[in-house]
């Protein structure tokens, strides 16, 4: 476990620099197609001996029987061109041919791959800050229950306050009291005694 700091790099496998890859590669090449083949099993040397994977060396094997092969059946024909048949020279011709292109292009994938794969491991980690064991502490908080005391006795000095906007109604009129309409009845009827009154006195003169 590892505290503050940049976590500790990998050891870095050597290799080769670019140029000398390159080199390298460059040199097989022009040896396996001026060879049309027959020196195909020398970049799969090389390769076996980069990757030690049981697969390359199993390919070297085959490449070198197929080499072999091809050798025996070019010793094998006429040395007249002219007196070879054309079934001879087609299917040595096919031979070459899929052997340069097999050994060449499997030779470089495999290596180019390799190598990437190479770089990428020692490659350095980006740095990481590695958390403190101890949490940060949350800051204290009252216990609802207390707060729920501290708030209710506020709650009864607190009084209503009229709403401003509220439309006040006027209180209804009262209604005369039936007393009241009596009277002006009675006195209705007094006044009209009156004026019959006077109206007969009025005659009888």
């Amino acid at each position: 476990m590892h505290g503050y700091g940049p976590t500790p790099q990998q050891q870095t496998t050597s290799r080769p620099s670019p140029a000398t890859l390159t080199t390298v590669r460059v040199i097989l090449v022009t040896v396996t197609v001026l060879s049309c083949g027959l020196l195909g099993w020398v970049a799969m040397l090389r390769l076996a001996i980069v990757t030690r994977r049981p697969r390359d060396w199993v390919l070297l094997v085959v490449v070198m029987v197929l080499n072999a092969a091809l050798f025996a059946f070019i010793v094998s024909t006429p040395d007249d061109p002219d007196d070879m048949s054309d079934a001879s020279v087609l299917l040595m011709l096919l031979w070459i041919v899929a052997l340069l292109a097999g050994v060449i292009t499997y030779y470089l994938y495999v290596e180019i791959r390799h190598y990437s794969s190479l770089r990428s491991l020692g490659s350095p980690a980006p740095y990481t800050a590695t958390a403190p064991a101890h949490p940060t502490p949350l800051p204290y908080q009252q216990p609802p229950t207390q707060q729920h005391q501290h708030q209710q006795p506020q709650q009864h000095h607190q009084q209503p306050q009229p709403n401003p906007y509220t439309v006040q109604t006027p209180p209804p009129t009262p209604t005369p009291a039936p007393q009241r309409l009596d009277q002006v009845r009675a006195e209705l009827d007094e006044l009209s005694d009156y004026l019959r009154k006077e109206n007969r006195e009025g005659e009888g003169r």
